[in-house]
């Protein structure tokens, strides 16, 4: 027997409808998954400050950023987030299939419609990637050490979100036997245009709450240990090669319980898109890694004469 979806109301709360002079604005509503991400930043850059407070984690260089500037670098990579999650999300699962090209070519506009639904991890990993760049190069910060303070982080958003994808019944798993299977439906999540259930009555895993555990908890925990027990933050790409070690090896592990994307089931070799882009990231996290941990070389001899 499945355990009974909660189907709790995708909406948290409602703005209701206010005037600015002669224009009306709202109601708005606030949804689980815009407040996940609004939540996971904020947390995220608190949790950031009290590592930035530490300076004993750094050693001697201290910590690469002012919390004043932490700020600044928290909008930056917010916005990156944002645009690179849609833009990814376009070219990674809708320009690939036929649906996905025909809505783009009637409707350009819908790349900008982010509150229509449609965020791709991988592609807002790649916008928070590049805004991290530009602003430590613009900085003149250590692109490493920042990457390692933002890295320690990241998994706070990354846990919300997935239980925001769990609330709404999306991302659901493949189908299962297992006592704790759930069937996805309900009066609050999508449907078929004839009211069915899009997950059909079938016994699937929760994976959103395996993802939110081990892309979040557990690689949280991880590099909390890493960063405050171990001072990996004194080994400048430690923390953000293992985050990309870690979220690599559970995504594309998890990737076998999670029920691949519409339209893109049949790829060779059994492979998924999940696993696909999580691979350029367990590569880079193992190369980060090994050069984090690898011994310091021994100072030049001097050359005989």
């Amino acid at each position: 027997m499945a355990i009974p979806f909660p189907d709790i109301p995708r909406e948290v709360f409602e703005i209701p409808a206010f005037s600015l002079g002669a224009v009306t604005l709202g109601p708005f509503g606030v949804r689980w998954y815009a407040l996940a991400y609004i939540v996971g930043i904020l947390l995220g850059w608190r949790y950031a400050a009290s590592i930035i407070d530490r300076p004993d984690l750094w050693g001697d260089k201290g910590p690469p950023i002012t919390k004043p500037l932490l700020e600044d670098l928290v909008a930056w990579v917010t916005l990156g987030l944002i645009l690179g999650g849609r833009i990814g999300y376009v070219l990674f699962y809708m320009l690939p299939l036929a649906s996905g090209r025909e809505i783009l070519a009637n409707d350009p506009m819908e790349i900008l419609r982010v509150w229509h639904g449609g965020m791709s991890f991988h592609g807002g990993f790649l916008g928070f990637a590049a805004a991290l760049s530009i602003f430590a190069y613009r900085h003149r910060i250590a692109l490493f050490r920042l990457g390692d303070l933002m890295a320690a982080a990241a998994p706070i958003a990354i846990a919300l979100v997935r239980i925001a994808n769990f609330i709404n019944g999306e991302l659901w798993g493949r189908p299962t036997s297992l006592p704790w299977g759930m069937e996805f439906c309900g009066r609050n999540i999508d449907t078929n245009p004839d009211g069915s259930c899009i997950a059909g009555h079938i016994t699937r895993h929760p994976s959103q709450l395996y993802e939110a555990t081990l892309e979040g908890l557990v690689l949280f925990l991880g590099l909390r240990f890493i960063t405050h027990r171990r001072f990996g933050l004194q080994r400048p790409g430690l923390a953000m090669g293992v985050f990309l070690l870690g979220y690599g090896l559970a995504r594309i592990a998890l990737e076998n319980v999670r029920m691949p994307d519409a339209g893109l089931q049949n790829l060779p070799y059994g492979l998924t898109v999940g696993m696909i882009l999580s691979t350029p990231m367990l590569i880079a996290g193992a190369w980060l890694t090994w050069r984090a941990t690898r011994p310091a070389k021994p100072a030049d001899a001097a050359q005989p004469l």
